[in-house]
Order: structure tokens, then C-alpha cells, then sequence
């Protein structure tokens, strides 16, 4: 990140714009969808200036880069996983992040359910659903999203806020606004199974946060649009 805070905040000033012009466009209220800063690959002054800015959370896709570098924030800020998150690595995400967006099968779900128990917290979980139905993206398949939820809401120590997903790469548009209004319609059906809200829809990124909240986003993922290009990962501690 080669950026300063002032240009960051006019980097954010210019994604918040963006945002709030879809939501206009989309007959909703601004303040339904949140600004979740991705700050994977970026040093700790990334979420030192998402928190200055005045932005709830940034997103790690990494587990120990992640755990480095909240050790060296200062800030009041949440940390949430937005990255596949591999089953040996559920205990330690489950104690240093504050919520979980990656948890894309009842393996893992029970994996960290458990390791929340037992570190006495409640985590809260996204449940990542491969709506794009594309073969690169990790996420639960939307016939099997019935059952994650099962195995999840069966967990004491999660608390499921809703759902996840990745758009597949692709140049055609209408692909990433499919996706988005099938995560929606799926998250509708759950809900009217389940009796729960699941009131947050992760979905969209720098490229696509408008389809995302014409489609019924609550949260959009931004990291390129605030702090510009990403440089090498930043190395894990230990």
C-alpha cells in the first residue's frame, strides 16, 4: 500500500458515493448496506485507516496474516475471515477473528463451533454458498445450503448472521448478477424454512458492488477501489 490517509479517504468518500448512488437507483436506504474494507496483502496501516475513516470491519483471507496483523493495530476495529478458512486452522481463526464468512461445509462449521464453545464466545458466521455454481470458487453448493444451515444452527457456539459468496470471474456482467440474485433467492427460501433472518448478504466486490445491491446486498467487499493495487503478501508471524 503506497497510498496516504488522505488519499484513502478520498478513495472511500468515492466507493461510499458509488454505494449510495445504487441504493438510490435500487429504491433502498444507504444505510442498509455496509463498506467491509479487504485489506488481505496490505500492511497493518490499512485497517488503521478503515477505522480512522470510521468503517465497523476489514476483511483478511488469510488466518495468520490476519492474526499479524491485528496484533499490530492499534485501532478499535472488527477483523472478519473472508478467505477459505482449511479445517486445522478453524481453532485459531475462531479465537482472533470477530466473524467468519468462509464456512462452507458442516465439517467446518462443527469444527469451529466447537472451538468457540470452548473458548466460552459466541462466533458469529457467514455461510459461503457457491451461488455461481463455478468450479473455482470454494462455497457449499445451493442443494447442500439446507443442510450447512442445519449442521450451523445445530452448533451452540456460532451465531449464523447469513450468507456469503464470489461471483465467477467472468466479462460478461449479467454472470455476477445472477449469482447475486441467486444467493438472495436461496437466502429467502432458508429463511422461510428456518423461521431465521439471515439478514446478511455478502456479495459484491470493486468491480460489481452495484449488481451486488440492486440484487439485495448488506455488505460489499471492497480492497483495489480504497487501497489501490495489492503488493506481495504480507509475511505471517510465526
Amino acid at each position: 500500500m503506497q497510498i496516504s490517509y488522505d488519499e484513502f479517504k478520498a478513495r472511500a468518500t468515492a466507493v461510499r458515493a458509488r454505494m449510495d448512488a445504487a441504493c438510490r437507483q435500487a429504491q433502498r436506504d444507504p444505510a442498509t448496506v455496509e463498506l467491509l474494507a479487504v485489506t488481505k496483502n496490505h500492511p497493518a496501516a490499512a485497517a488503521e485507516f478503515a477505522a480512522r475513516f470510521g468503517l465497523r470491519a476489514v476483511g483478511e483471507n488469510r488466518v495468520q496474516e490476519g492474526v499479524a496483523k491485528r496484533a499490530q493495530t492499534t485501532a478499535r476495529i472488527a477483523w472478519e475471515l473472508i478467505g477459505h478458512l482449511q479445517s486445522n486452522k478453524a481453532a485459531l481463526a475462531a479465537a482472533h477473528f470477530d466473524r467468519i464468512q468462509s464456512v462452507d461445509s458442516a465439517k467446518l462449521a462443527g469444527l469451529l463451533g466447537r472451538a468457540a464453545t470452548a473458548q466460552g464466545r459466541t462466533l458469529p458466521v457467514l455461510l459461503q454458498i457457491n451461488a455461481g455454481t463455478d468450479p473455482a470458487k470454494f462455497g457449499a453448493e445451493p442443494d447442500a445450503a439446507a443442510g450447512l444451515l442445519d449442521a450451523a444452527l445445530a452448533q451452540p457456539g456460532l451465531q449464523v448472521d447469513g450468507l456469503m459468496v464470489i461471483a465467477p470471474l467472468s466479462d460478461d456482467p449479467a454472470v455476477a448478477t445472477r449469482t447475486f440474485a441467486n444467493l438472495r433467492e436461496l437466502r429467502d427460501r432458508l429463511t422461510a424454512a428456518s423461521g431465521r433472518p439471515l439478514a446478511v448478504l455478502s456479495m459484491g466486490m470493486s468491480g460489481d458492488l452495484e449488481a451486488a445491491i440492486a440484487a439485495g446486498s448488506t455488505l460489499v467487499r471492497i480492497g483495489t477501489a480504497l487501497f489501490g493495487e495489492r503488493t506481495a503478501p504480507v509475511a505471517p508471524a510465526g
